[in-house]
């Protein structure tokens, strides 16, 4: 039974999503402010965190940046905001999901479902290392270099590179990588995406003057070393 931490200060949407997720036979428990959040998680080690984004004593954002200091338990961001700033702030921080309120409590359980999945101890087992040139990733420990250089990327980012990189030579849609990198449909909100290309762009292409990934027109990208 996997265990699930509700970070809330709504009342009526923590005991909601509680009796919702217990029903799903999950073990629940949950803190109202960021800072009890912190203190449960230390204590019970749930599988996953429900975290909303605008908490009492400590953000959501602080809570994530800090359980990213030692943690890589799944964390799925809740806010009432829905602009792309806030999403990729998130996401930043190393969430790896995000939800506006309102929403579908069968759309939530869904992508619970998913960051249990991605998240299972054996999920990079065996991966090996690969490398383009003088980059290498490794996404077993999810980092990357470049002629032994560390390249510092976030947990999305190295994701979004991951995926392109096991698809080389494959235009990749954008839709397609919202559902597989980010593990849900976006609404159809595609700017995420291309925030993130931007970012892995500056970071590698940009910065060691070379060309890994390309846009392909009215498609999406696609990663190639030539």
């Amino acid at each position: 039974m996997s265990r699930i931490l509700i970070v809330e200060d709504e009342t009526k949407i923590a005991r909601f999503i509680t009796l919702e997720l217990e029903h799903e036979g999950y073990e629940v428990r949950s803190a109202a402010d960021g800072r009890e959040g912190l203190t449960l998680y230390e204590s019970w080690r749930p599988d996953l965190i429900i975290l909303d984004l605008m908490l009492p004593r400590l953000s959501g954002i602080e809570v994530c940046r800090r359980l990213r200091q030692t943690s890589d338990v799944p964390i799925i961001m809740l806010t009432a905001k829905d602009d792309v700033s806030d999403k990729v702030m998130g996401l930043d921080m190393g969430a790896d999901d995000y939800m506006t309120k309102p929403f579908a409590i069968e759309e939530l359980l869904a992508r619970i479902r998913v960051c249990l999945k991605k998240h299972r101890p054996d999920t990079h087992a065996g991966a090996g290392a690969r490398t383009a040139g003088k980059l290498r990733i490794e996404p077993a420990s999810y980092s990357a270099s470049y002629d032994g250089e560390p390249v510092a990327l976030t947990k999305k980012e190295f994701d979004l590179l991951n995926y392109l990189w096991q698809h080389e030579g494959v235009a990749v849609t954008r839709d397609e990588l919202l559902s597989n990198v980010w593990g849900y449909e976006f609404a159809g909100d595609t700017n995420i995406v291309d925030v993130y290309i931007r970012y892995l762009r500056q970071k590698i292409d940009d910065k060691y003057g070379i060309k890994l990934i390309h846009t392909i027109r009215a498609v999406g990208y696609m990663f190639r070393h030539e």
